[in-house]
């Protein structure tokens, strides 16, 4: 036993109206959430993962590179150790007196000019 009641058939059609206007701007919303987060994402000016691997790998292959640079400047060091002669210390020796000159030039300052 059906009823044919038209208040309860408009009221079902406005709801199923209301549900795909609100799936709509579901969707719009996404829709405008994701270009929001994209144009920040580009004035941010991120590097793309690939680039950011590639410079990844050089600075691990220069840091390995380096390493074996430090070994082998250790080696050559070692190497050259042994075969470098070694200096001695200076001898230490007394203060030598004031030059001769210095002392005529400082007796010259204290001299007077005869008056005349």
């Amino acid at each position: 036993m059906q009823t044919r009641n038209p208040l309860l058939h408009d009221l079902s059609r406005v709801a199923a109206g209301a549900a795909s206007a609100v799936a709509g701007i579901k969707g719009e919303i996404e829709t405008l959430a994701h270009q929001f987060v994209e144009r920040r994402l580009a004035s941010l000016d991120l590097v793309p993962r690939d680039e950011f691997d590639a410079v990844r790998a050089m600075a691990a292959e220069a840091r390995a590179d380096n390493e074996r640079l430090a070994l082998r400047l250790a080696a050559l060091e070692d190497m050259l150790a042994p075969a470098a002669p070694r200096r001695a210390a200076p001898a230490r020796t007394a203060k030598k007196a004031a030059p001769a000159k210095a002392a005529r030039r400082s007796a010259a300052t204290t001299r007077r000019r005869p008056k005349s």
